[in-house]
């Protein structure tokens, strides 16, 4: 049972997921480890991070990261646009994976089969040591409630974090845990709180850079917003579903 959540000193949050890695794009699994950001990823958060600038108030937004290092570099594009400073919390870390950090998918569901299809079907995944996906929301909500007071905080966080985040403040339990799908590399969420309860404004945003004509007629390319829609290969996996051939952290 979850000990009642807490009031958090912000009303609204954005929960944003680094960029990508080398990792995310081979499909190993990174839990706690601390592959950096690649060239795709960190573009990746400049041109988010200019989204995101532009419709936070500056004053009064408040940015927290794991200390992860593609975490805390994605954070830092932000930062370095708003003039605030960065927070840095080790309780936002990626959801420890115990056994599977550092090896492939398909180098776990030859190691570990029985786990592999427990993962596969979103059932709980036992032996693989590591943490309890209800430890994880507890660390990240106990760092949220420590924020100061703000009418935004950014909070730059990891896959497995984000949706057991996102759970936690949604009141959604173990069975109804892939109701949404994971975010994105680069992707975020955003909640906010009315009334009494948490609620999901809008999930799995992110920036593309499209290409747009000029004032002169060359084509230049310029950041555009979207909702990223789960694409054939990496929609959550369940019973009837195959899981993502890439991005092992985005699906916990």
């Amino acid at each position: 049972m979850s000990s009642a959540l807490p009031v958090l000193p912000v009303p609204r949050l954005v929960l944003w997921r680094h960029g990508r890695t080398e990792w995310n794009a081979t499909g190993r699994f990174q839990g706690q480890l601390d592959p950096p950001l690649d060239e795709q990823g960190r573009t990746q958060a400049a041109l988010a991070a200019r989204y995101l600038a532009a419709g936070l108030p500056e004053e009064e937004t408040v940015v927290v990261s794991s200390d992860l290092n593609r975490a805390a570099e994605t954070a830092a594009a932000l930062t370095g646009l708003l003039g605030v400073p960065l927070l840095l919390d080790a309780r936002l870390r990626e959801h420890g994976m115990g056994s599977w950090e550092g090896l492939t998918r398909d180098e776990v569901a030859t190691r570990y089969p029985d786990q592999f299809a427990d993962w596969t079907a979103g059932r709980p995944v036992r032996g693989r040591g590591g943490e309890e996906p209800a430890e994880v929301a507890e660390r990240a909500v106990a760092a949220l409630a420590d924020l100061p007071s703000a009418r935004v905080a950014v909070v730059v966080t990891h896959g497995g974090t984000a949706g057991r985040l996102m759970e936690r403040l949604l009141g959604i339990g173990p069975d109804h845990r892939r109701v949404f799908a994971p975010l994105g590399n680069c992707a975020w969420s955003e909640l906010a709180f009315q009334g009494n309860r948490w609620r999901l404004i809008r999930h799995n945003s992110s920036v593309l850079q499209l290409p747009g004509a000029g004032a002169d007629g060359a084509v230049q390319h310029k950041p555009a917003l979207r909702a990223v829609p789960s694409p054939p290969d990496a929609a959550a996996p369940g019973v009837d579903a195959e899981p993502p051939l890439t991005d092992a952290d985005a699906v916990l």
